[in-house]
């Protein structure tokens, strides 16, 4: 990558307010913390001792100095440890910010003890089960030198120096691992493509993996909302932090910038528990990317029914992570290796969810691409393509400004894998289509299913999620594509995946009808006689924005939108079918 490529701005320091903890000062040293202690009154109690060393200095390979707070069972024994790398400050924990957070979703902050980084793994709990917990300030973040970067092969690396700089500590056994949600997750893919020889496993818990295809231009549009709150609500610190808005409005095609931001998955051969679900939004893509891709032979995935958050800090989830780590960090004979490489869930969006869920692999062996053909005069879905070819459309900002067809199914069906719309598509009076894409589930009188991933549905996440906070409340499978983007990548791209390069431009003339694939985000859907599934196409995005606050994405649409159907254009939906 060129070095004038990446982008920066000025960072800010970290100083008192809502993302500072009781913990966020310099106070380098070493301390117990004796079993007992409660760092503040919301926060669960410690069960054992811990020695937390603070703010102990790391130097990474190019000279820059990092700082790291370091909890580890207080004893001489030598136990392994686990590293929650991310740009979140390291003593983030007990901050208005984490707090509120917990609240909005329905936790409990008593479930932590606020010792943790937000989303990482907490000392309390991994340290009265011999496990140490590393949590660094990263480079360019609160007092660690340097210009921080997001989700690159340049944190890989430093974070390979921090493993081999803990795996010699006296104090470590020499295995190291990595867990977290989100950006902790993100960040495992990067270091495990770099293979430092002391990392043992690795943990990540739904995180993109793809810069670009994921978090700044899904599907070839400049949807920024979330990057934005990323960039401008993290990575405190007294250097520079790297500008990813301004790199996306200068470098709106792929190129090295965007290349050195994905993971080189071929090298990630380190044993992985990958965890992910159908609903997120801004990590299902890449986590279920990252989990095709990744080489490891000794790979396990679970697809859960909820949210990251509640997930990752569920008490049987955490039992379940120990028999991972406890496999590969502390070499117990604890049965992990028959654990059914893929758990994955079936969602009823009516109470009545299947949870981890046995197959060898995802899609699981007894499930068959079926492809359901669009009827532009009936507006349905069937299995046979229609012999005479049909229109439907809809004029951009008109109401309605979508076009949707529909199924019904008359005995049990099953969906698990990953969904594709192949469609012909025309643009009057305009040379270009966002166009956004919805599978849902309706049941037998024709209503929309839906569901929250959290616990807390009280009257403000019925508000934000109404059209937005789209990983808060579950509405189906999407996907979304700028239709002069449609070029695809023929290494990237599988029969059931398409993968676009977005490398090139390709505008429409006036009359042309073009081919397009979208992939939508893979989906795990029990359908009972009568009930129905309703695919909608339209110029505006279809759930709003991922997360409460963030700016929404207002396309660049005009004209009419018009889908072709049947005859020589037959358009279909390709659905992931089980047949046993």
């Amino acid at each position: 990558m060129s070095d004038d490529q990446r982008m920066y701005t000025p960072s800010q320091p970290l100083e008192p307010g809502p993302r500072y903890g009781i913990l966020s000062g310099f106070e380098p040293g070493t301390r117990t913390l004796e079993a007992g202690f409660r760092i503040a009154p919301p926060f669960r109690a410690l069960p054992v001792d811990i020695v937390l060393e603070k703010d102990v200095p790391v130097t990474l390979r190019d000279g820059v100095t990092v700082h790291v707070d370091v909890f580890r069972p207080a004893g001489a024994e030598r136990v392994p440890v686990i590293v929650a790398w991310s740009p979140y400050g390291k003593g983030q924990g007990t901050s208005a910010s984490v707090m509120g957070i917990f609240g909005m979703v329905g936790l409990d902050n008593g479930v932590v003890s606020g010792l943790a980084k937000f989303e990482g793994p907490d000392p309390a709990y991994w340290c009265a089960h011999g496990y140490a917990i590393c949590n660094p300030d990263i480079r360019g973040v609160v007092d660690s030198e340097g210009d921080s970067v997001v989700w690159d092969r340049q944190e890989g690396r430093d974070c390979y120096d921090l493993v081999e700089w803990l795996a010699g500590q006296e104090w470590c056994t020499g295995k190291v691992a990595m867990s977290g949600t989100s950006y902790l997750a993100v960040s495992q893919w990067f270091t495990a493509a770099e293979q430092p020889p002391h990392l043992a496993a690795i943990n990540p818990w739904e995180g993109v993996s793809d810069v670009y295809r994921d978090l700044v231009m899904r599907g070839g549009m400049p949807d920024t909302g979330f990057a934005e709150e990323l960039q401008n609500n993290s990575f405190w610190g007294k250097g520079r932090r790297e500008d990813i808005l301004a790199e996306a409005e200068r470098y709106p095609l792929m190129n090295d910038l965007w290349e050195n931001k994905i993971p080189q998955f071929e090298k990630i051969t380190v044993p992985a528990y990958v965890v992910a679900s159908y609903s997120n939004t801004l990590h299902t893509a890449g986590t279920f990317r990252a989990w095709r891709r990744m080489a490891s032979e000794q790979k396990w995935l679970r697809v859960h029914n909820s949210q990251e958050w509640p997930d990752y800090y569920d008490a049987d989830n955490t039992e379940d992570l120990r028999r991972f780590f406890d496999h590969f960090l502390k070499g117990e004979e604890n049965g992990w290796e028959q654990t059914p490489r893929v758990r994955h869930s079936l969602l009823d969006l009516q109470g009545g969810d299947q949870v981890n869920v046995p197959a060898d692999r995802f899609p699981p062996a007894d499930v068959t691409s079926a492809r359901f053909y669009l009827d532009g005069r009936s507006r349905t879905l069937a299995t046979a393509a229609p012999t005479a070819g049909a229109t439907a459309g809809y004029v951009v900002g008109s109401n309605p400004d979508a076009v949707s067809f529909v199924t019904r199914f008359d005995q049990e069906t099953v969906l698990v894998g990953y969904p594709k719309a192949h469609l012909w598509v025309e643009a009057e009076g305009s040379d270009d289509m966002d166009l956004f894409l919805l599978v849902q589930k309706l049941d037998a009188h024709g209503t929309p299913l839906q569901q929250f991933t959290v616990p807390n549905q009280g009257a403000m996440i019925q508000d934000v999620t109404e059209r937005g906070a789209s990983i808060l409340r579950y509405k189906g499978a999407d996907g979304r594509l700028r239709v002069s983007m449609r070029h695809l990548d023929k290494a990237l791209s599988t029969e059931d995946v398409p993968a676009h390069s977005f490398d090139r431009v390709e505008k429409l003339f006036h009359g042309e009808v073009v081919e397009v694939e979208i992939d939508l985000l893979p989906l795990g859907l029990a359908f009972h006689p009568g009930e129905q599934l309703r695919l909608v196409i339209s110029g505006r995005s279809l759930l709003g924005t991922m997360m409460p606050g963030n700016r929404e994405y207002v396309p660049a649409n005009s004209g009419r939108h018009v889908i072709h159907t049947g005859g020589d254009h037959a358009s279909y939906l390709q659905l992931p079918v089980r047949t046993a």
